[in-house]
């Protein structure tokens, strides 16, 4: 690969390509993961006790998390959740991937394409909150379902988790639409009219050719709209209700609100290795490697 850009670019840009590549791996990734893992297994101290007897390295952190039932229910409430808005958002994307690699012409793919990524110029805080103002007791959902007489009364979608995961649906369509694209597009169509003359239905061709063929996009997918959807904040702080918390709430409270970073690091860093532990999960679901998600 160096030799290759060497050849493009010349020695010069190369290397400063390289130097970036690596800065941004060691200064703005590996250097702040290792202060967090630091800060998780030290207690939360006051500068004057810093580096003194009680600055030891201890596992209290964890225990506070596995010992509170409260905290501990909510983080695995938000794992579950998490892979609740990913199929959710496999499903809703599948079908419009689908159609732009296979069945859409040019200005349909540039016209539906554009449609998807239009919402993204906007801040994600000013995204979800449309959606509370679409969803709200009194909002234009409501109304609308009021003046087609299908409800006989405004119903409350901001209680449970019902708001969060179509915010988060909304939030996220764009991570899944454009793998799911990129790996069906490369298809041959032939194998599906080949499937089709055969006497195959819709769904065995699915199961039997598209589905196979994009796996790659499909694990890609469901990796960027899980780790997003556990670490979002914005969507649950807005359109959460107070008996649907997320993790990413605790963490932030520990950090801001507690001012307990120690805690807060601990807390991130579970998150994180459960995070890690779904990737794995995703690849040898799909028997595929990073190359084949890189791709």
């Amino acid at each position: 690969m160096i030799k290759q850009l060497t050849a493009r670019f010349g020695r010069p840009m190369t290397l400063v390509v390289l130097l970036l590549l690596w800065f941004w791996l060691i200064v703005l990734v590996l250097l702040p993961q290792l202060i967090m893992i630091d800060y998780s297994f030290k207690p939360n101290l006051i500068p004057s006790q810093l580096g003194g007897p009680e600055d030891v390295y201890t596992l209290g952190n964890y225990q506070t998390l596995i010992g509170n039932d409260i905290h501990r229910t909510i983080f695995f409430k938000t794992i579950w959740s998490s892979i609740l808005v990913t199929v959710l958002t496999l499903l809703v994307s599948y079908p419009v991937a689908y159609f732009l690699a296979q069945l859409a012409t040019a200005k349909q793919v540039m016209l539906i394409a554009l449609l998807l990524v239009i919402p993204y110029w906007i801040n994600e805080i000013l995204r979800t909150f449309s959606w509370y103002l679409i969803l709200s007791f009194q909002g234009p959902l409501n109304a609308l379902l009021l003046g087609l007489g299908l409800i006989d009364r405004p119903v409350r979608f901001l209680t449970g988790d019902g708001g969060v995961l179509i915010g988060m649906v909304y939030a996220y369509i764009l991570f899944m639409v454009f793998p799911l694209y990129n790996a069906i597009e490369s298809l041959d169509n032939n194998q599906v009219r080949a499937a089709r003359n055969l006497g195959a239905g819709l769904l065995r061709i699915h199961w039997r050719i598209v589905i196979p063929h994009a796996k790659p996009g499909i694990a890609t997918g469901c990796i960027m709209v899980f780790m997003l959807a556990a670490g979002s904040y914005a969507v649950p702080a807005l359109l959460g209700s107070p008996g649907s918390r997320w993790f990413t709430q605790i963490i932030y409270n520990w950090f801001f609100e507690g001012g307990d970073w120690n805690m807060g690091a601990a807390y991130a860093f579970v998150l994180l290795i459960l995070c890690i532990g779904f990737i794995a999960a995703v690849m040898k679901v799909f028997r595929i490697g990073l190359g084949d998600i890189g791709k």
